[in-house]
Formats: C-alpha cells, sequence, structure tokens
C-alpha cells in the first residue's frame, strides 16, 4: 500500500494550516514566534517521511519559489501599514538609517568572521553575511502587535526597509563580482534604483486606475498576479524589483498624498476604498499560508547532523553578539533613548533563508554549513521571545499597579 497519494499530502497540507494557526493564537499568548514551531513541525514531518523512505523529494525548488512569493506579500502586507504623512519623516528617516547601517555594520563584521573560522576569500564571505546582517519582516511584523503604537510603527518601517536594502545590496553585490570597475558599480546601482523608482510610479498610478474601475470577484487575486509578474520581469532585467512592490503598496495605502490636483480626478475614494479593505485582507491572508508553508519546508530541508556541530554553535553565538552589539551602538546614537524592547527585536527569517539560497552556484563553498543559518534564526527569535515576554509582563504589572492606585483613591475620596 502507498502511504503517499494525492489525499495524505491533501491532508497533511490542511493539517499544517490548521496547526499553524493554532500556533499562531499560542504565539499571541505566550510570546515565542510562531516561526520556531512551524520550524520544529517541519523537523518532525522530516523524521515522519523517513520512517517511511519518502526522502527522495527535493524540496528546495519548492522552497525558493514559496519563499519568493513570500518575499513579495509580505513586503506588500508591511507596506500596507505604513502611513505617510510630514510628522511620520523623522521616523522614517531614522529606520532607514537603522537599517542600513545594520546591513553594513553587520555584514562586514561576520564577513571577517568568516574570513577568519572558515577560510574564505573575504568577497565570498561577505556574500554568505549578508543574508544574516537583514532583519526578517516576516516574524517582526507578526510578533509586535501588543507593543506601543510609535515602537511598532518604528519596527515595522525598520524590518521593511532591512529587507528591502539588504536584498538590494546581496544583487548588488553578486553584480560587482562580474565588473571591476567601482565607478561601473556605482553608476549600474544608481541607474537601477532611479529606473526602478519611475516604473514604480508609473505602474502604481496604473494598477490603481485601472483596478478600481474592474468589478468582478477575481480582480484582487488578478492584481496579485500582476505585481508577481512585473516583479519577476524587473528581476530579470537586474532591477531594484522589491522597490515596486513598496511603492504600490505605500500608494495603497496613502492615495491622497498621490492623488492631487488633476491626479485627484482619477481616484474614485468609494471604489477605491473597496478596492483597499479586499485587498488588505487578501494580502493578510496569503501572508499567512505562504510563510506557514515556507518555514514548515525550510525545516523539512535542515541535516540534522549539522545541529550538533560545536563549532558551528560557536560561531553562531559569535554572530549573535555581533548583531546585537552593533544594534545597542547604532540604537543609541540614532534613537538615544527608550530603545527597549526594540534592540532585542531583530530576529533572521525569510530573507536570510531565501537569499542564502540564492547564491549563485559558481560562489558556493562546502566551507560553510548550513546549521549556521538555523542557530543563528534561532537565537535571534528566542531573544525576541523572552524580550517581548517580559515587555508584557511589565505591562500587566503596570496596569495591576495603576488599577491598585485608583481604587485607593475612590476609597480615600469616600
Amino acid at each position: 500500500m502507498n502511504f503517499f497519494t494525492s489525499y495524505t499530502f491533501i491532508i497533511g497540507a490542511s493539517l499544517i494550516i490548521i496547526i499553524s494557526y493554532l500556533f499562531n493564537r499560542l504565539s499571541k499568548n505566550t510570546g515565542i514566534p510562531s516561526v520556531l514551531m512551524l520550524i520544529i513541525l517541519g523537523l518532525i514531518i522530516k523524521e515522519s517521511m523517513e520512517l517511511y523512505h519518502a526522502t527522495e523529494i527535493n524540496f528546495l525548488p519548492i522552497l525558493e519559489i514559496v519563499g519568493i512569493v513570500g518575499l513579495i506579500i509580505i513586503v506588500l502586507e508591511a507596506a500596507l501599514d505604513l502611513e505617510l504623512d510630514r510628522k511620520k519623516l523623522l521616523i522614517i528617516w531614522k529606520s532607514i538609517l537603522l537599517a542600513l547601517l545594520s546591513v553594513l555594520f553587520a555584514s562586514i563584521s561576520i564577513a571577517f568572521l568568516f574570513q577568519f573560522f572558515i577560510d574564505l576569500s573575504f568577497s565570498i564571505a561577505l556574500l554568505y553575511a549578508l543574508p544574516l546582517s537583514i532583519m526578517s519582516s516576516a516574524i517582526v511584523i507578526p510578533s509586535i502587535e501588543n507593543l506601543e503604537h510609535d515602537k511598532k510603527e518604528f519596527l515595522i518601517y525598520e524590518s521593511t526597509f532591512s529587507d528591502i536594502l539588504g536584498i538590494m545590496l546581496f544583487y548588488f553585490l553578486i553584480g560587482s563580482f562580474e565588473t571591476e570597475s567601482s565607478i561601473e558599480i556605482v553608476s549600474n546601482i544608481s541607474i537601477s534604483i532611479l529606473l526602478t523608482i519611475v516604473i514604480s510610479i508609473i505602474v502604481s498610478y496604473l494598477l490603481i486606475i485601472i483596478f478600481q474601475k474592474l468589478h468582478g470577484e477575481t480582480t484582487l487575486f488578478l492584481l496579485i498576479a500582476v505585481l508577481i509578474l512585473l516583479y519577476s520581469i524587473s528581476k530579470e532585467f537586474h532591477l531594484s524589483s522589491l522597490l515596486i512592490i513598496l511603492v504600490f503598496g505605500l500608494f495603497l495605502r496613502n492615495p491622497t498624498i498621490f492623488f492631487r490636483g488633476k491626479l485627484k480626478h482619477f481616484l474614485h475614494e468609494k471604489s477605491f476604498a473597496k478596492v483597499y479593505k479586499n485587498f488588505k485582507l487578501i494580502t493578510i491572508e496569503s501572508s499567512f499560508i505562504i510563510r506557514t508553508f515556507f518555514f514548515v519546508i525550510f525545516g523539512i530541508t535542515i541535516t540534522l547532523s549539522s545541529l550538533w556541530n560545536l563549532e558551528v554553535i560557536g560561531i553562531s553565538l559569535i554572530i549573535v553578539l555581533f548583531l546585537f552589539g552593533s544594534r545597542f551602538v547604532l540604537m543609541k546614537l540614532i534613537l538615544k533613548k527608550d530603545i527597549c524592547p526594540q534592540i532585542f527585536i531583530a530576529p533572521r527569517g525569510l530573507i536570510t533563508i531565501l537569499l542564502f539560497y540564492s547564491i549563485p552556484e559558481k560562489f558556493q563553498t562546502n566551507k560553510f554549513n548550513t546549521g549556521i543559518l538555523l542557530f543563528t534564526i534561532i537565537i535571534t527569535s528566542l531573544v525576541m521571545t523572552f524580550a517581548l515576554i517580559r515587555k508584557k509582563s511589565k505591562n500587566k504589572n503596570l496596569n495591576l499597579t495603576k488599577k491598585v492606585q485608583i481604587m485607593d483613591k475612590k476609597k480615600h475620596s469616600k
């Protein structure tokens, strides 16, 4: 009897979604990131598959495809939460500065570490270090629901820009390996960014004008399909394709800023409001599904033997020290005060995994142990978990103290 049939796969996928929903509920109550639970679920599934001798399935191509779609949906979801106005220019500027400097300092520090311990050339070490220097908005955004509005907003900006800037730097670094002139590298980067911004603005105007006029039940997934198509085409032309997704999300969230003057006539407020509301709901649901399968599949692809390597554990711990050490210094310089618990909220996740598996074959090396990725993801997620749990317990104590004070005042007034 063949245990692995079409129906067992459907049953398995359905159970994974149900379990992921329960993990989300558990995460909100305990503060433990659902991502960690999904990776563990993937490890359990892998062990179960080995019992039935079904390890011949290659999940890496599936992981890459799910990761790319997940990246688009997650950045879009984040952009739909970013409200733009003059009052927020300072917070946007600070989040961009912190995200950029964090990626640069962390990647250079980790590259030197890899060069020393793993014996890689600095350029290859930097290519492997960059994915580890990027915060994961896929983990940050669903984990900070209970934080104060200002801190939550800052972390959404920072993690989103960390994703975008990190991905841009990663692909620019790969491109720089193929060119010798530094002037050519800088000019290529500048042209790519400017061209992408121009295309993003034009595309965003056209999509909003067209889609608010369309009527039907399938238009929203059609819009997502168009965005994925545009992302993939621009990636083939080596453009900063994630900017297209970010700019479109900002257009959707802040239509009155972009549709002014004569352009205001192209915005139909009632139709647009309906499109925005439904599109945001579909984006949140799609993000949940994609994130679920991405981290479960990642758990399935992990080689358990790599987890018991003392060198891997040691390197991972030093990486985490570099990440939080540089983050502490930069946050003190940029934010200056009130940096808790933000300083501890810097998990690695989807982008780290996706970029690692996007390293071109000619630059790959067997010297790098993938266990470093897993340990870094786990440790940074656990640090975030403890910080959020501690913050939650402090808030409870403060609320309890306030209630006692109010009750005391009422007694004295009587």
